[in-house]
């Protein structure tokens, strides 16, 4: 970074005379590097000795364009790339050494703000007295014909008069009327023409089309501008002013090797010269550019040049990609991608928002006493979190920062929570009243396509919405769901921030653009094709923070929150909170579920007690309609039986199940594991047969097999449920239909059980489902059994399943090391595996694992069995001990 010099208006807001505040300027390297690529591919360019200037069809390859939000520092870079190439002292060492040398580099930077007032003659005159000093000698072809359309537009005004009074009197205006002025006496002179001494300039320039025309060899230095007769004998009005940089152009080229120049024009704040339907004054620019094709133009504004857009054919002169290959659509660049690689391309680049180490640069260099930063590191890291890396918020903070050590305190990180009104007036300033309106529809969206901020803004047309993703301060993500998204911090501003424009909207226009906003995201959900539930996710995420952030109904929000948990993949869901927005009230209907979706989503992270207290909060409040209402419920009461209370689980399942609701038949087969989780096996069995599919019928008989050791009949049973979800396209259960295969595998086959594990993973890839993944885990645990290692894996995993808080999961896996050391025959670890089992059954649930570990390692139930087996504790026993035994053998086999 470089301090650029004083920062006066941050000088002028302290009293304190040890502050020392500069104009700091980030290094651009990239931008740099463009600048350089490009102007040195364009000095190359010049040096053919096919290169003429006269030539008015080859395509133009002499521009190059910066474009960035307002406040992206365009004007800083500009002024700095000017500085840059007027002298070499200037440049940042960064940058490092440019790839030309010894041609000599005019840098004309032309500020084309409003508030420069610079109109297309002032630009002329601009770009003249740049030349008059540098090249140092008239241009006679254009001195005439620019002297001619003087007198004929500002009769009786003298040149310098009109200089001084328009500010740009100096050393260098003096020059230029000068030159004005001799050229008509050197032109007479050359013509051989005494009578003409005192003749007006249109008496002259009437002479010298008459000579060329007559081809005079007295005309012959000026007689090689083949289009000078044509434009002097034109009306000298402001049409043929703009042809004039013809003249210009032909005169730079016929300088002798020694006096050759290059101008590089800097045209910067290009958006104020007009909007896409008055583009007078651009076409004039446009046609300036094309007529030097020698010079070279670095255009700073807030959007794209269009020239390559042949649509605009009849409003600019020059239009297309063959006329402008480097602004074609195709080939424009990011910040992060501005090499310049082929003749003319990439010459449209984005300029992003700084780095987060820029902003901390920027910050400590802009104001220091004693040579330290004056503001602290914390306050930089806040400031620079907030700024989403835009520097003109990074400009308002060192303002914001003074005026609270005005006040007699220290700023605290706290204050700069804080948007700035100004930032909205500096983003809407060149939007027309459709754009404004499109602007702070989109705010309301973490992104869009076309139609979605149409029906936000609630237009029947999408014109405005075309031209508004067309500015910088939209972002494109062409492979994201909806491939447009405001700029950060933009957003929130537009949202949060104390808006003073005239045409600000009212709580009623917010809400009103929330209503159509969420309609609209709804009517895409409803009619979409595409699979998946990409689109389901996105529109519930955006629908819950509007209707949540401006207390809408739910409209088809509670449809799509039965579709969302229908597929039991829990994608995170919970939309961000804007602190300062309208935000519902605690006690919405739309904040009530947005925490049932949330929590259903974070109970894969959380423990099942937080799972429980957050449901029960949302059921508390009383806020949802019925069928939701029973959604709650029932997540709820599964999260009682995860807990091991199984008989607050049990009256919630069967209130859901007696309600006859969408969750019904799960509630039912709640209630099958409830029966099983107590060791009731015949209620659990007889319940299973009634399920069908809704209530998961066949992975419920899985569940009820494999605790029986019937292995095989487990396994059939979890690979018809694996495909009954595939057939239904539920993920979620394929998923874990496929865990649990893969756990009833693992207690008898290994080779088997390594297949259906890595099928269980790929099957869990891109899901949420935390207990599946973690039973997953414990199933390689069992099909390692006997192997070294697994008891640190086990207690690596322990670990895992406290967090998760789910009895099933502790309880299968302490079973799981059961079998471990009943494998390894270790009696003495078997009983430290037995009372940590013990341990994790102690509430009631689940007693039965006990049975099944004895039964495993041979030894006697003396307190009597737990389960009430469906064919009797002796077949049982005898098939878990067969499993055990046989993998002992199956060990024995592999060493």
């Amino acid at each position: 970074m470089d301090v650029t010099g004083r920062d006066l208006r941050a000088l002028f807001s302290s009293n304190d005379r040890s502050l020392a505040a500069a104009e700091a300027f980030t290094n651009r390297q990239q931008q740099w590097a463009a600048v350089a690529g490009t102007l040195g591919e364009h000095l190359h360019h010049l040096v053919d000795p096919g290169i003429d200037v006269e030539d008015l069809e080859a395509p133009r390859t002499n521009v190059l364009c910066f474009h960035g939000i307002g406040g992206i520092g365009k004007t800083t870079l500009s002024r700095k790339i000017e500085a840059a190439l007027a002298s070499a002292d200037q440049r940042p060492a960064q940058w490092g050494e440019p790839t030309w040398s010894g041609e000599r580099i005019a840098p004309i930077r032309i500020d084309l703000s409003r508030a420069a007032g610079t109109d297309f003659e002032r630009v002329i005159l601009l770009l003249r007295l740049a030349l008059a000093s540098t090249v140092g000698r008239p241009l006679p072809a254009f001195d005439l014909a620019l002297r001619r359309y003087w007198d004929h537009n500002h009769p009786g005004e003298p040149l310098e008069e009109y200089l001084r009074r328009t500010g740009l009197s100096g050393r260098v205006a003096q020059v230029l009327p000068e030159q004005l002025r001799t050229v008509v006496g050197d032109v007479v002179g050359a013509l051989e023409l005494p009578g003409m001494v005192g003749a007006t300039v249109s008496q002259v320039t009437g002479s010298v089309v008459r000579a060329l025309r007559e081809r005079r060899q007295t005309v012959r230095a000026l007689a090689g501008c083949a289009r000078l007769a044509d434009l002097l004998e034109a009306e000298p009005d402001m049409e043929a002013l703009s042809y004039y940089p013809h003249l210009l152009a032909w005169e730079l080229a016929q300088l002798p090797t020694r006096h050759r120049v290059i101008p590089v024009i800097l045209l910067d704040a290009f958006e104020d010269i007009g909007d896409r339907t008055h583009r007078d004054m651009e076409r004039l620019l446009q046609r300036m550019v094309w007529l030097m094709p020698g010079a070279f133009f670095i255009v700073t504004g807030r959007g794209r040049l269009q020239w390559a857009d042949p649509a605009l054919q009849g409003q600019l002169d020059y239009t297309g990609p063959a006329a402008w290959p480097g602004l074609a659509d195709d080939s424009h660049s990011l910040l992060d991608h501005t090499a310049v690689t082929g003749q003319g391309q990439g010459r449209q680049i984005l300029i992003g928002d700084f780095s987060p180490e820029d902003c901390d640069d920027y910050l400590a260099r802009r104001l220091s006493r004693d040579g330290h930063p004056l503001i602290a590191g914390d306050l930089r890291e806040v400031i620079t979190a907030r700024s989403h890396g835009l520097p003109l918020y990074l400009d308002l903070a060192v303002m914001r920062f003074l005026e609270i050590r005005r006040s007699g305190r220290d700023p605290q990180p706290d204050d700069f929570a804080h948007d700035f009104p100004a930032l909205i007036a500096r983003t809407v300033a060149d939007l027309t009243p459709d754009e404004r309106h499109v602007l702070r529809a989109v705010s309301l969206l973490d992104a869009f396509d076309i139609p979605l901020a149409a029906h936000a803004a609630g237009l029947t047309h999408d014109a405005p919405v075309l031209r508004l993703i067309e500015r910088p301060l939209i972002e494109e993500n062409p492979f994201g769901l909806w491939p447009y998204h405001l700029h950060a911090l933009i957003r929130s501003t537009v949202r949060t921030a104390d808006d003073r424009t005239d045409d600000r909207w009212s709580p009623q226009d917010w809400r009103r653009a929330a209503t159509r906003a969420l309609a609209a995201l709804g009517e895409q959900w409803r009619t979409h094709d595409a699979p998946g539930r990409l689109l389901l996710v996105g529109c519930l995420r955006q629908g819950l923070a509007l209707a949540r952030d401006f207390q809408l109904d739910l409209g088809w929000l509670a449809e799509g929150a039965w579709a969302y948990v229908s597929d039991s993949v829990w994608e995170p869901l919970a939309p961000p909170t804007h602190n300062d927005t309208p935000d519902a009230p605690v006690g919405a209907a739309a904040e009530a579920l947005v925490e049932l979706l949330s929590t259903l989503a974070r109970r894969q992270h959380e423990h099942r007690r937080r799972t429980a207290d957050r449901l029960t909060a949302v059921l508390d409040a009383r806020l949802l309609p019925d069928d939701l209402t029973g959604m709650a419920t029932y997540y709820l009461a599964k999260a009682h039986r995860d807990l091991g209370e199984a008989d607050v689980s049990r009256r919630g399942m069967q209130f859901v199940a007696d309600g006859g609701g969408r969750l019904a038949p799960a509630a039912r087969r709640g209630l099958a594991h409830l029966a099983r989780i107590a060791g009731d096996f015949p209620t659990a069995l007889e319940a299973a047969r009634t399920l069908g599919w809704k209530g998961r019928h066949h992975r419920v008989m899985g569940d009820l097999w494999w605790p029986h050791g019937a292995i095989d009949q487990a396994m059939t049973s979890y690979q018809a449920a694996r495909t009954e979800a595939e057939d239904h396209g539920v993920a979620g259960e394929r998923a874990t239909s496929q865990a649990h295969l893969a756990l009833a595998a693992a207690f008898a086959c290994p080779v088997r059980a390594e297949d259906e594990i890595t099928l269980a993973h790929q099957l869990l890839d891109g899901l949420d489902l935390r207990a599946t993944t973690l039973t997953a885990q414990i199933a390689a645990l069992v099909r390692d059994a006997g192997a070294q290692g697994v008891d640190d894996r086990a207690r690596i995993l322990r670990t895992e399943v406290e967090v998760a808080g789910v009895v099933a999961l502790q309880a299968t896996l302490e079973l799981a090391v059961c079998f471990h050391q009943a494998v390894l025959d270790d009696a003495e670890q078997v009983a430290t595996s037995l009372d940590r089992l013990q341990q994790a059954t102690s509430g009631g649930d689940y007693a039965y694992y006990g049975d099944i570990a004895h039964f495993m390692a041979g030894l006697p139930r003396t307190d009597g069995a737990r389960g009430q087996w469906l064919d009797g504790e002796h077949a049982t026993r005898e098939r878990w001990r067969a499993l055990v035994t046989a993998r002992q053998v199956y060990l024995r086999g592999t060493r």
